[in-house]
């Protein structure tokens, strides 16, 4: 992993970008992302996209849902082996994403949080 802020930057542009090669480089072919928009976007119920390949079309679809989604990076909390992502989003809701670093420098495990309505 590089410097987290470094790699919080460069996450934001990525996704802000709507490269979906680009976005899925900064993940393990193994990862696991446990997110609650999985069940809306795409209909897992418990909220747990495993692998790379669930992951892209996981994003994909909610890239098409949300042609204008942005995010607005707030800040970067290190840790070891592991960042929190804090962002704001162009429709004004704050989010959080934990990601486990694994072994190839790339995120293992995310687990996202959003404010509530």
């Amino acid at each position: 992993m590089t410097n987290v802020n470094e790699f919080a930057r460069e996450w934001v542009e990525a996704w802000n970008s709507h490269d979906l090669a680009r976005i899925l480089e900064h993940y393990e072919d193994d990862v696991v992302l446990t997110s609650p928009r999985a069940k809306a976007i795409i209909g897992v119920e418990d909220g747990i996209v495993r692998g790379k390949a669930a992951l892209s079309d996981y994003f994909r679809t909610g890239l098409t849902k949300m042609p204008d989604l942005t995010f607005t990076l707030v800040r970067a909390y290190a840790g070891v082996g592991s960042v929190v992502v804090e962002y704001l989003t162009k429709d004004a809701r704050h989010g959080a994403e934990f990601m486990d670093f694994g072994t190839s420098g790339r995120v293992s495990r995310v687990v996202a949080h959003y404010t509530t309505a």
